[in-house]
């Protein structure tokens, strides 16, 4: 069974002048819920050599990941970043993971709404609202691969809030 968790960053600074919005950072409640979380998935599933995380570079979400990956036993340093993920449209987030190579079982998308959840609502036919640091855990069958992956192939098996 392929394995693909959609993971919201976690709650981050308000934005303002000062600041791209690319470039806010976490708030303290945002790295503990990012935390929680993480254990949370970790009690429900195990990561190995087949496990890819793919992250937005904005901030917020890289940051988020960096959190969660030592959870899972996944190295920081191979967590890869998607410019084209940040403030994009689910079909476009969807474009990134059809290019996962096939002998990934695992893959950990870190990004942004709306694009996440309306990519959970198109891969699954089922709503799901993330909020920050939510998770949506999908499954799909093993003998079919992440470039295949399209509209209603997934199953939603699981939301982590």
């Amino acid at each position: 069974m392929k394995r693909l968790y959609i993971i919201r960053h976690g709650k981050a600074e308000d934005p303002n002048f000062s600041k791209r919005d690319f470039d806010r950072n976490l708030v303290e409640r945002g790295k503990q819920d990012a935390l929680r979380i993480a254990n949370d998935i970790v009690q429900n599933s195990t990561f190995d050599d087949n496990t890819l995380v793919v992250s937005s570079s904005a901030n917020r979400a890289i940051e988020t990941a960096e959190l969660m990956c030592p959870t899972f036993n996944y190295p920081t340093d191979q967590i890869k970043q998607a410019v084209e993920i940040y403030e994009a449209h689910h079909l476009d987030i969807l474009k990134v993971i059809n290019e996962v190579p096939d002998h990934v079982a695992t893959l950990l998308v870190f990004g942004h709404n709306p694009g996440l959840s309306a990519l959970v609502s198109y891969l699954t036919d089922d709503y799901a609202e993330l909020k920050t640091a939510n998770a949506a855990y999908l499954e799909f069958p093993d003998n079919m691969t992440f470039a295949q992956l399209s509209g209603q192939t997934a199953t939603l098996k699981h939301v982590f809030e």
